[in-house]
């Protein structure tokens, strides 16, 4: 059930809060500990439509397909999402996993930066290949993958966000 009023004044103002608290100031701001995100690593029931969605679909290179070394059998495979980061998933066949479901702790969304122009050209593919999705803001259009994994494909640069910086 959404919030009422009063709650998502209550939730603005405890996000102001925090936003005063912890978010400083780029020119103060200390350096990230961290290099980029290697991979996201998500589930696939299937391989081959993994790879053909992912790959022919939303135009990401598959770049890598190898054994999983913690589960003998298993697939984990990479496409390249540009600047040097991937997207990685794992196959795990015998397990029931049952359908995606989002959870605390689990994934909302991935959110993938193309230019304007592949944006536009994955938009052609997506109709082409008659796969549902919504189009918000100009710049964003969300969809599900084969497994259900909820995907944003984003024409914003890297580090904006409708036209705001956010990194």
């Amino acid at each position: 059930m959404a919030p009422t009023e009063t709650e998502v004044a209550k939730l603005t103002e405890a996000r102001d809060q925090l936003r005063d608290k912890h978010l400083h100031p780029a020119a103060v701001r200390p350096t990230t500990a961290g290099r980029g995100i290697h991979h996201t690593a998500l589930l696939s029931s299937d391989v081959e439509r993994t790879i053909t969605f992912y790959q022919d679909v939303l135009g990401f290179p598959l770049t890598e397909l190898i054994e999983n070394r913690d589960y003998p059998g298993s697939s984990h495979f990479f496409f390249d999402v540009g600047n040097g980061n991937a997207v990685a998933f794992f196959d795990l066949p015998g397990l029931d996993l049952g359908p995606y479901a989002e959870v605390l702790g689990g994934l909302h969304h991935l959110a993938l930066s193309l230019t304007p122009e592949n944006w536009a050209a994955a938009r052609t593919r997506l109709d082409k290949a008659g796969v549902k999705y919504l189009e918000e803001s100009g710049t964003s259009i969300y969809l599900t993958d084969p497994d259900g994994a909820r995907i944003e494909l984003i024409a914003d640069d890297l580090g904006e966000m409708y036209g705001s910086k956010i990194g």
